[in-house]
């Protein structure tokens, strides 16, 4: 995975953004990709059809059915049919500029591909981590970058859980629903969870990701690669604070709660304090 391209394809992929590279200054950190790819499934879940970012402006929310890297389909029209009913163009991707040194970190790449964990159990803020075996890790360069120091990057009781960002995690995947609460509330979330399956309301509203690399595989990004001709799968490797995050009534999902009313601006800031990236997961197909 040592091609710059393909990294930057993998990024554009994620996005939705045509990323390429720069000697200068980068226009977006990877704290500003995690926060990209988050909040396009959020507000397409609550119906927008673009997204306002800086730095970026307008990016469009709607479905991406074509290939990003493929040529476009060619529009054929009949001598009786009009103009107005070929289908509509999709709108240009923002470009954006990073420059490769200050935004990857390839002291802490790790190749995955060929590793397996079986019984093994690793641990990270205390919690399990399912390292991504199969997959193959870009790190990302995020040390020195927060308030605090790195504790959260770490390996011991005070780091962060990881968790993985697939491209369409949003609410929609089952029933999913906030445990808050006590013990005692068990009864009443059951009958909540009965009545949500037969309202088909399966939404919470807010930013979803899974510890379970194998969950996130399967609402991953693919892509075909210019750089090499071949097809990959894409996932970012984030850590999520602890308390942010929601558990929810799938084990292997977990939310970041966005309440009604939060501005734009308000909710750009929850997903920074809640999910920082430090890797970008790549699997040929």
């Amino acid at each position: 995975m040592s091609d710059p391209q393909l990294r930057l394809e993998a990024l554009s992929a994620l996005s939705g953004c045509s990323v390429e590279s720069t000697g200068g200054a980068s226009q977006l950190s990877p704290q500003d990709f995690v926060n990209i790819v988050a909040l396009k499934q959020f507000y397409k879940q609550e119906g927008f059809k673009e997204l306002e970012y800086p730095s970026v402006g307008t990016m469009s929310l709607r479905d991406e059915d074509e290939d990003m890297y493929s040529s476009p389909l060619a529009v054929t029209r009949g001598p009786a049919e009009s103009p107005a009913e070929s289908p509509p163009r999709a709108p240009p991707r923002p470009t954006v500029k990073v420059n490769p040194q200050d935004f990857f970190h390839p002291q802490y790449d790790y190749d995955f591909t060929n590793i397996k964990d079986g019984n093994k159990t690793f641990l990270r803020g205390n919690e399990r981590y399912v390292r991504p075996c199969g997959w193959n890790r870009v790190a990302l360069r995020v040390t020195q970058k927060y308030d605090g120091g790195d504790r959260w990057l770490g390996t011991g009781t005070d780091a962060w859980p990881v968790s993985y960002h697939g491209h369409d995690m949003d609410g929609s995947l089952g029933v999913i629903l906030i445990r808050d609460g006590n013990p005692d509330d068990e009864p009443s979330f059951l009958d909540a969870a009965a009545a949500c399956l037969v309202a088909g309301e399966t939404k919470g509203r807010g930013v979803y990701s899974t510890p379970d690399v194998k969950v996130a595989e399967k609402y991953c990004k693919t892509f075909k690669s210019k750089a090499d001709g071949k097809t990959y799968k894409a996932v970012l490797q984030n850590r999520i604070n602890p308390e942010k995050r929601k558990t929810c009534q799938r084990e292997d999902m977990w939310l970041v709660y966005v309440p009604e009313g939060c501005s734009d601006v308000q909710t750009r800031a929850i997903v920074q304090e809640s999910i920082r990236p430090y890797g970008l997961l790549l699997r040929q197909l």
